[in-house]
């Protein structure tokens, strides 16, 4: 006689009915039940040529939120959230996602970051944290209900693209004939393949660079959409991606850990031959600017801004130690901070900065748009 017990059946389920019945399980939370006011902010006017760019990463909703204020009185244009939007305060196996959801309704109740959404457009996309799981990929069980409630909480339209594929990757063409900038904002959490574990660990991050055939980082569809966006016209670019791209000098999540994709978005640019390509990423807890030269059609700058409340000199218990920097320009910079690219359409010319909680520039370099193209 058989013993069909509910734990002998569960294990007889297949990899593809446990995901029905995970899914099923957030799809039972509705909207409503989030109980979180969506984040929206100041509409974007599409048609206005926009000169003051701020972005920054890493926020915690139970720190303080005062640097939110310093980047209102930037009077920036607008402003690039580009992952680690919040931390959950545990990230375990919870369909329901309920420690996320308790921190992004932190957020939304943070006086400081409503004013800032009163006053400035927003474009948001997320990394791990608010993705759901620390260094999370593409395996992340609960994904889609995650893409749900960041659907929600960022008060995304229903005619929005992302309510209607997978990903949270998204576009905007701001500004008139000659002074157009293109922003681009990658989801490199949804698609992204599982990371190669270093053996032994190293004492500078736990990845080493993967040797997988079929290695992916944006997803097939996001990478056409992405060739497609490139080949769009405008005078400047800014593409966010999260984790950083050019960085070689620590085995933290980074595009290269993921080289042959690393090699394809360089590739990329050089085929479609797209002007005003500017990076900006986040995710280190330290920012720093970097300038690439190798495979890419004209220098490639990248600004990482992290981060706007947990900087590293929180994390350790020591000073933290600079680590090989390539194509670093300059050293990092430890404390709470946030990027500014500003655009002077008439010297034709961009600034990019790092800035400190107290809106100090600690860190600047000046590039010309006519040296950004192939």
């Amino acid at each position: 006689m058989f013993n069909f017990s509910p734990v002998r059946r569960l294990t007889r389920l297949t990899s593809a009915a446990l995901a029905v019945i995970v899914l099923s399980a957030a799809m039972s939370v509705n909207a409503d039940d989030f109980q979180i006011s969506p984040m929206t902010s100041m509409a974007l006017d599409e048609s206005k040529t926009v000169s003051r760019i701020a972005f920054g990463s890493c926020a915690v909703s139970t720190n303080s939120q005062e640097i939110f204020t310093t980047i209102k009185n930037t009077d920036s244009d607008l402003f690039l959230f580009i992952g680690d939007n919040v931390y959950a305060k545990t990230e375990k196996d919870d369909p329901e996602l309920k420690s996320l959801r308790a921190s992004y309704k932190q957020l939304s109740e943070s006086k400081p970051f409503q004013q800032l959404r009163d006053t400035t457009p927003l474009l948001v996309t997320w990394d791990d944290h608010d993705y759901g799981i620390n260094d999370g990929g593409g395996n992340w069980d609960h994904k889609y209900f995650s893409q749900r409630l960041y659907n929600h909480v960022w008060g995304i339209a229903k005619d929005d693209p992302r309510t209607n594929r997978d990903g949270v990757y998204f576009s905007k063409i701001t500004g008139e004939v000659g002074k157009k900038v293109q922003f681009i904002l990658l989801d490199t959490r949804f698609f992204r393949s599982d990371l190669q574990v270093a053996v032994p660990p190293t004492s500078n991050g736990r990845y080493a660079m993967s040797d997988a055939k079929n290695q992916q980082m944006l997803g097939e569809a996001q990478w056409t959409w992405l060739e497609q966006e490139l080949n769009k016209p405008a005078d400047v670019r800014i593409i966010a991606t999260s984790i950083q791209v050019i960085a070689d000098g620590h085995n933290w999540e980074a595009w290269r850990t993921l080289p042959k994709e690393r090699n394809r978005f360089y590739k990329l640019l050089t085929d479609t031959q797209a002007n005003g390509v500017v990076l900006i990423s986040g995710d280190r807890h330290a920012s720093a600017i970097y300038r690439q030269t190798e495979q890419v059609p004209y220098p490639l700058w990248e600004v990482t801004a992290s981060s706007l409340n947990l900087p590293l000199t929180q994390i350790l218990k020591k000073d933290p130690e600079h680590e090989a920097g390539p194509f670093r320009v300059g050293v990092p910079f430890y404390e709470s901070s946030f990027g500014i690219i500003e655009v002077d359409w008439d010297k034709r010319k961009l600034m990019l900065q790092i800035r400190d909680e107290h809106d100090r520039v600690v860190m600047a370099n000046t590039v010309r748009i006519a040296d950004l193209k192939p």
